[in-house]
C-alpha cells in the first residue's frame, strides 16, 4: 500500500481478529476486479486518448466531489462542471485542482478521501497528503505522469487488473464506442448494460420524443403496446450483441405492477397521449418494470432496480447544470409491498435474476433480506451509493447476512464514473468484507477454511455467476 494508506486500513483494532483479517485479505487483494455495473465512459477504452489533465480526470466528472465542495460554498462553475447554457465556467485545471486541494480537509473521514488517498498514493506515488500547500507538485507530477502511454485508458485498465468492466448506456444509443472497442481488436473486455429510463419513465425528459425515436431506430411501430414492447425486445438484443449481461433502472421507486395484457394495453395509450395523471405514470413505471422482468426470462438479461433516489431535488440546478450533479436524495423506499406484484409473476423462476439495490438502510434486514432469503429470483445489490463507504458496507453485512446469507448477494460494484477510483472501491470492500468475516472466525461462528472460500466468493466470484459474466 502507497504511503498515504496504511497497511491496516480497515482492518479490526483487536490483534487477534486483525491477524484473521490480515491472512483472508492477502489471498483476495490481487483478485481481478469484475466490475459488472458502473458508469466510466466507453469512448475513453474505444479512442485511448490521454485524458486531458488531472482536474479533467478526477474532479470534474466526480459528483460525489462537487457536491461536498459546493455545499460548502464552491460554485460548480468554479469547479469546471459544464453548464447547459454554454455560460462560461472555469477552464484552467490547474485552477480547479488548487480550489479542490485548499478544501480538501472537507473529506475528512468520508470514503471520497479514502479513495481518493488511494489513487494518489498507489497511482501516482504522491507521498505527501494533499493541502493547498502541496497541490501545484501533485498537479505536475499527475499531469506529467497522464502524458505516459502507461496512463492512458487501455493500460491503466490492465494496471488496475480489470477482467471485465459495463459501462451503462441509454436505450437510445447508437453503442459506437463498443462497436469501436471490438473492432480495434484490443483483449480488454468492455460490455454495455440496458438503461432504458428515457423510454420508460413518463416523467423523463422528452419523453414522448424519445419513444419517436426508439420506433425510428428499431422500425418498430411504438404508437402501439405490442410495437412498444416489440422495440424494447430489439433494443435489449442489441445490447446484447455488445455484450450486455443486464438491464439497469433508475425508478423513484420498487413499484411493480401486473396488470392484465388488456389494462396494460389501455394503460400504454394514456400514456402515449401524454397523459398528466401522476397515479398513471406511475403504475406505467411499475408495470415495465415487469415487463422487463418477463423479458428476461426470455433474453437472459440480469434486471437491476436502482430505486428510492430523489433524483435531482433541486429544480434550480438540474435546469442549470442537469442530471447526475450531486443533487440526489436517499428517500424512505417499501419493498414488501412495492415487489410483490413482480415477485407473484416471476418470483419463482430459477433461471431469473433480479438484484435489488437500496438507499433506505432501514429495509435491509425488515424487507430485502428476508425476501432475497427465499425468493429465488431475488438477490441483494451491495452497499450502494452513499452506503459505498466503510461503514455502509458493514451494516450491510450485518443486516443482511443473518437472514439473506452470503449467496443471495451478488459481490461487489463500485457503480462509479471516477475510472481511477474503481481498485480503491473494490480495496475498500476487499478489506470490510475480510474484516467482517475475521470477526465470525474470532467468534467461532465460521471456520478459517470456510471464510477464506467465502472471502474470495465476495471479492470475485459470486459477481461472475449472479451477472453471467
Amino acid at each position: 500500500m502507497g504511503a498515504l494508506i496504511a497497511d491496516d486500513v480497515l482492518f479490526p483494532a483487536e490483534p487477534g481478529v486483525r491477524a484473521i483479517a490480515r491472512e483472508l485479505y492477502s489471498e483476495v487483494k490481487s483478485l481481478p476486479i469484475v466490475s459488472p455495473h458502473g458508469h466510466t465512459d466507453p469512448r475513453w477504452y474505444a479512442l485511448d486518448e490521454p485524458f486531458a489533465d488531472p482536474a479533467q480526470l478526477l474532479i470534474v466528472p466526480d459528483h460525489y466531489i462537487f457536491r461536498m465542495l459546493f455545499s460548502q460554498g464552491v460554485p460548480l462553475e468554479d469547479l469546471g462542471v459544464p453548464r447547459l447554457d454554454g455560460a462560461p465556467v472555469e477552464a484552467d485545471g490547474r485552477r480547479i485542482w488548487r480550489r479542490f486541494a485548499e478544501n480538501y480537509y472537507l473529506f475528512r473521514g468520508t470514503p471520497t478521501r479514502l479513495w481518493f488517498d488511494f489513487v494518489l498514493s498507489d497511482l501516482f506515488e504522491i507521498d505527501r497528503p494533499l493541502s493547498a500547500e502541496t497541490a501545484d507538485d501533485a498537479y505536475d507530477t499527475i499531469a506529467s505522469l497522464l502524458q505516459n502511454d502507461s496512463y492512458r485508458p487501455r493500460a491503466l485498465y490492465k494496471r488496475f487488473n480489470i477482467e471485465v468492466i459495463a459501462t451503462t448506456d441509454g436505450a437510445l444509443d447508437d453503442l459506437r464506442y463498443h462497436r469501436e472497442i471490438r473492432e480495434s481488436g484490443w483483449e480488454g473486455r468492455v460490455v454495455t448494460a440496458y438503461r432504458p429510463d428515457s423510454v420508460v419513465d413518463p416523467d423523463f425528459e422528452g419523453f414522448l420524443d424519445n419513444l419517436d425515436r426508439l420506433s425510428e431506430i428499431t422500425g418498430c411501430d411504438t404508437e402501439t403496446w405490442a410495437g412498444y414492447l416489440d422495440a424494447h425486445r430489439q433494443r435489449r438484443a442489441f445490447f446484447k450483441s455488445f455484450g450486455a449481461t443486464s438491464s439497469d433502472h433508475g425508478h423513484p421507486t420498487a413499484e411493480t405492477a401486473n396488470l392484465s395484457d388488456a389494462a396494460a394495453n389501455e394503460l400504454f395509450n394514456r400514456i402515449r397521449r401524454g397523459s398528466s395523471e401522476e397515479r398513471e405514470r406511475r403504475l406505467f413505471r411499475a408495470q415495465m418494470l415487469t415487463e422487463m422482468a418477463k423479458m428476461s426470462l426470455d433474453d437472459g438479461l440480469v434486471l437491476q432496480i436502482h430505486p428510492g433516489s430523489w433524483r435531482n431535488h433541486s429544480p434550480a440546478m438540474l435546469r442549470a447544470f442537469g442530471r447526475d450533479k450531486g443533487f440526489d436524495i436517499p428517500t424512505r423506499t417499501d419493498y414488501i409491498t412495492a415487489l410483490k406484484p413482480l415477485l407473484d409473476r416471476v418470483g419463482l423462476e430459477p433461471d431469473l435474476t433480479v438484484v435489488a439495490f437500496t438507499l433506505d438502510e432501514s429495509s435491509y434486514a425488515r424487507e430485502l433480506a428476508p425476501l432475497a432469503g427465499v425468493y429465488p429470483a431475488l438477490k441483494l445489490g451491495p452497499a450502494w451509493w452513499f452506503h459505498d463507504s466503510p461503514e455502509g458496507m458493514r451494516r450491510f453485512r450485518e443486516m443482511t447476512t443473518e437472514t439473506a446469507g452470503f449467496h443471495n448477494t451478488v459481490g461487489f460494484n463500485d457503480d462509479t464514473r471516477a475510472f481511477p477510483s474503481i481498485p480503491a472501491r473494490h480495496d475498500v470492500a476487499r478489506r470490510v468484507d475480510c474484516s467482517f468475516l475475521a470477526r465470525l472466525v474470532s467468534e467461532h461462528r465460521l471456520r478459517i477454511d470456510e471464510a477464506h472460500e467465502v472471502a474470495r466468493e465476495l471479492a470475485y466470484t459470486l459477481a461472475k455467476k449472479a451477472y453471467r459474466l
